[in-house]
């Protein structure tokens, strides 16, 4: 074995080490809220997910979202991705009964309401009954746009990349409609702005 050799299974070595040090002492948080660690998780959720219903139109990094059209909660029809064309978009899925989703919504709403009207706009999708969404809404004061969709194998989720069904899950669309990132779990406190900055 040469020296290059040596010293790249020692860097190798060294690294793996790193990683497991910081799993056991912090946990997988920090990993896994990494742009890298987020990848690494959406793609091991593909490869374990049911297939998608033929025909069904899957959203992909770096393409436009596919079209589609939900309901708000007085029933209109909101075609995305262009109903929010001309700016940045996080849409954020979500259900009432879930927890994590709802501990990070306060964080989703001071965001949304420091974004202005040219700034980043906050979609949230409920992936859940519309009345215990718009009871929800009452309750909590979310000001940005709500729309609702019925959980299943061709749902909102799935179409915009997750379809293994995990929520909380938030992407970010360009202001033409492409999906730059996505997100797995929810977020941290005062994680929002730079991840969608990013």
């Amino acid at each position: 074995m040469n020296t290059s050799t040596k010293i790249v299974l020692v860097a190798l070595a060294a690294g793996t080490l790193g990683v497991a040090a910081s799993l056991l002492t912090t946990g997988p948080g920090p990993l896994l809220r990494s742009e890298l660690g987020q990848r690494a998780l959406g793609s091991a959720l593909e490869a374990t997910a049911p297939a998608t219903p033929a025909g069904l139109e899957v959203a992909e990094r770096g393409a436009r979202l596919p079209a589609f059209a939900l309901q708000d909660l007085e029933g209109r029809a909101v075609r995305l991705p262009d109903a929010y064309a001309g700016r940045p978009v996080l849409i954020n899925l979500w259900a009432s009964w879930c927890g994590p989703c709802v501990t990070e919504m306060p964080a989703l709403q001071a965001f949304a309401k420091g974004q202005g009207a040219n700034g980043v706009q906050v979609v949230g999708i409920a992936l859940d009954d519309p009345e215990a969404v718009r009871r929800f809404a009452r309750r909590t004061g979310v000001t940005y746009p709500l729309l609702v969709d019925a959980p299943g194998p061709a749902d909102a989720g799935v179409r915009l990349g997750n379809p293994k069904g995990v929520l909380p899950y938030s992407i970010l669309v360009s202001a033409d409609g492409r999906l730059l990132r996505q997100r797995i779990g929810p977020f941290e406190e005062g994680e929002i702005a730079g991840w969608a900055r990013d």
